[in-house]
């Protein structure tokens, strides 16, 4: 039932943004976890899949610290494509963060598909899907990482887990000894 709901949900949602390359969420539909990044990157384009190349790395060390296998979780994006900017030394095209109208277009879609896994737990990966999930542009990860705390998703409460972005860890080293004190937390709170 659930894979009939998110396959309906994936079409409507690809339906209604056939001028974008979209990176759909990826993983078990029986999941306790559900996963949110912020937005797909260049490789996670070329492959259709979420948390590919760099950011596949740094999620299968993240995985390996919780014993988890990415076949255990589902894995998502808040905002399904994404977003560029031109490079100002190349020319090429750049990641950017996605915008606040870039948010709340995918920010329905988001809120479906976790009501269709029904996860025991969501952990956020970095501010945008964590102001996105909570509702409060004045949630900061560093205010709420490695705490959990309870959320309302269209009537349905799920537990709540922000974490930084594993890719914040390369740009700042400081937050090294943080981040994997936090998982720590998590991989004791999932048990």
């Amino acid at each position: 039932m659930k894979e009939i709901k998110l396959k309906e949900l994936n079409k409507r949602m690809l339906d209604e943004n056939e001028d974008k390359e979209i990176v759909l969420g990826n993983g078990r539909v029986n999941s306790t976890i559900v996963l949110i990044g912020e937005a797909p990157g260049a490789k996670e384009v070329e492959a259709k899949l979420p948390f590919v190349g760099q950011a596949g790395k740094h999620l299968e060390e993240f995985l390996n610290i919780l014993e988890l296998d990415r076949s255990e979780l589902y894995i998502t994006n808040t905002v399904k494509f994404r977003p560029t900017k031109e490079s100002p030394k190349t020319g090429g095209k750049i990641n950017r963060p996605p915008s606040k109208k870039e948010i709340k277009d995918f920010k329905e879609y988001l809120f479906d598909e976790i009501n269709i896994i029904k996860p025991k737990v969501i952990v956020t990966l970095g501010n945008i899907p964590l102001k996105t999930i909570t509702g409060q542009e004045g949630s900061k990860i560093g205010d709420l990482h490695g705490k959990d705390s309870k959320v309302i998703i269209d009537g349905n409460e799920y537990c709540l887990f922000p974490l930084y972005h594993p890719a914040a860890v390369i740009y700042r080293r400081e937050l090294k000894e943080v981040y994997y004190s936090d998982l720590e937390v998590l991989k004791k709170f999932l048990v």
